[in-house]
């Protein structure tokens, strides 16, 4: 119950709202498409709010987005730009939505060919990134309230640099054991549990494949909260 609650009431608390103004109309649905171009890189930033956020491979367009919402000021703004080698894809929620906790939903589907650095700015609530088949360059999430589950298993073929910046609640990563790690995490207040890594000179390692051709290097700042890195 702690945990449903803690992210309710620091949303509504930064956004100066009350219980009281919280939209329960009917939900609405949107999806949005960007197609693939020439661009050799893509940047791709996530900017949201409370609710729920899903990001995963498998789109043969650079984006299949699908968005579950209920006020009509609340329809996410997505915009492409590319200058023909490096493409930015911003994803965002008005600056005007109020706070309603389980109103938002998103499910986004990105292409796993293209190189991407995610970077991912997170309200309350829970976000899966699920990103082990995409072929990334780095990630960058900044946690707000809630759970962060980031799945980045999979079988990559180039070094990726990871980095998370804590806030309150839970942060769950999720390792490749094909690839050589190179961790550190560093708690607020919280626990700090570590599974399937071997620790020297300050930082976790994989230490089945400590020469292997790709290097996930990930460092965790944590906030308020637990953080659990699993090498799987």
């Amino acid at each position: 119950m702690l945990r449903v609650a803690l992210p309710v009431l620091a949303a509504a608390l930064l956004t100066g709202c009350s219980i009281q103004d919280l939209d329960t109309g009917p939900s609405r649905h949107h999806t949005k498409t960007i197609e693939l171009d020439k661009a050799e890189i893509v940047r791709v930033a996530l900017k949201m709010g409370a609710g729920e956020l899903s990001v995963s491979g498998g789109s043969s367009r650079l984006l299949d987005a699908d968005f579950e919402y209920r006020r009509l000021d609340s329809e996410p703004l997505v915009s492409y730009r590319s200058t023909g080698v490096r493409g930015d894809l911003t994803i965002e929620e008005p600056s005007s939505r109020r706070f309603n906790q389980g109103d938002y939903r998103r499910d986004l589907r990105l292409n796993g060919r293209v190189p991407l650095d995610v970077v991912a700015n997170l309200g309350a609530g829970q976000a899966r990134m699920n990103l082990g088949d995409l072929t990334l360059r780095s990630v960058e999430v900044h946690m707000g309230v809630g759970q962060l589950n980031l799945d980045l298993r999979g079988n990559p073929t180039r070094d990726i640099d990871v980095q998370i910046h804590g806030g309150v609640g839970e942060a769950n990563v999720f390792l490749p054991t094909t690839a050589a790690i190179s961790a550190t995490a560093k708690g607020g207040v919280g626990e700090i549990s570590v599974q399937g890594l071997e620790k020297r000179s300050g930082r976790w390692i994989n230490p089945r494949r400590e020469h292997a051709a790709a290097t996930i290097r990930l460092d965790i700042a944590g906030g308020v909260g637990s953080i659990h890195l699993v090498a799987e």
